[in-house]
């Protein structure tokens, strides 16, 4: 059975319409990055050192990442002799598949943590004009169409705009925001919120913070007085600290992500603009080399169009050209 036929079925159980939206949203990689992988595999009539220098300005041009790319050339050289492969064609199965085991890492499920026993606290960090508030309103919006009640903390008081930006989101999906005027201190507003979870009874707190330059000390301290607040008026939180990233940025990303997630006790990922960029390998790139599990990916400007990562439509999605013409050969031999 191809890879495609077993992937297939690894993902029968999910609806056609998210698979659309990755589909769809992964357009601009998948012609940039499949299309080449795809040539040379078809072009390369044998397996040999100019096939995998090839390969590898490919993957690095995809923003892979050198590091990622690197071993992965390793662990392609070491199939290709353990299985003894001379055509690239049967490469490129193991190829996918090992695309998939590396974005899935150790981590089986990228569902979000959640508090049992009470109010769940997701706290966002980013630098700015990565599309954080953006992300925040499209995850309230999910969590209102589970039926769950929400509510917002603006607690990015310094730039220009983000208190009102916040308030315009909570008005298009009807949550509450909690808000104190521009400049105030991050964590009062922090405590406020928290305060006003617990007498109303919301079962979610998605909290924004500032998003100044990453490598600033007073960022970090003020990023712990909140964690320092949110803990004193609600057990275990934040159960999640969610760094959110822009895709289009490439390495960059990648830069931003080891910052942060070293200083500021980020517990999972959420790119954004996926849909926006050519160079979407940088998933790749940032799962591979942070033990920090991707939980979302923004495929579109669309409310519903912030997508739960799955490793398998992922990879299945940047693939489906290639999927396609297989359909197509058999369709023909028969």
């Amino acid at each position: 059975m191809s890879f495609f036929k077993r992937l297939k079925e690894s993902i029968a159980s999910k609806t056609e319409a998210v698979t659309s939206k990755f589909r769809d949203g992964l357009a601009k990689t998948r012609d940039a990055f499949v299309g080449k992988v795809e040539e040379l595999f078809t072009r390369r009539k044998k397996i040999d050192e100019e096939f995998f220098e090839e390969l590898e300005e490919i993957l690095i041009g995809a923003d892979v990442g050198v590091n990622t790319v690197m071993g992965l050339i390793d662990d392609l050289r070491a199939e290709v002799k353990k299985r003894k492969i001379e055509q690239p064609s049967e490469l490129q199965p193991i190829l996918s598949e090992k695309l998939v085991n590396m974005l899935k890492g150790t981590d089986e499920s990228p569902d979000l943590n959640s508090n049992p026993n009470g109010i769940t606290v997701i706290l966002f960090v980013g630098v700015n004009g990565v599309g954080k508030t953006t992300t925040i309103g499209k995850l309230a919006w999910r969590y209102k169409q589970q039926g769950k009640k929400v509510l917002l903390a603006a607690g990015d008081t310094f730039r220009a705009g983000a208190i009102e930006q916040l308030q315009v989101w909570g008005e298009r999906v009807g949550v509450d925001v909690i808000k104190q005027e521009s400049g105030s201190d991050p964590a009062a507003v922090m405590f406020d919120a928290a305060v006003a979870a617990k007498q109303r009874n919301v079962d979610v707190l998605i909290c924004d913070t500032a998003g100044r330059l990453q490598n600033k000390v007073n960022l970090m301290e003020e990023l712990s007085k909140i964690h320092r607040v949110i803990q004193r008026e609600i057990s275990g939180a934040p159960h999640e600290t969610l760094l959110v990233l822009d895709a289009t940025t490439g390495q960059n990303a990648l830069q931003q992500a080891k910052l942060f997630g070293e200083k500021s006790g980020v517990t999972g990922l959420v790119l954004t603009k996926l849909d926006g960029t050519a160079k979407g390998g940088i998933v790749i790139a940032i799962r591979n080399e942070l033990s920090l599990p991707v939980k979302f990916v923004g495929l579109g400007e669309k409310m519903d169009d912030l997508e739960p990562f799955d490793a398998d439509q992922f990879v299945h999605a940047l693939f489906a050209g290639m999927a396609g013409d297989e359909k197509a050969e058999d369709t023909e031999t028969k």
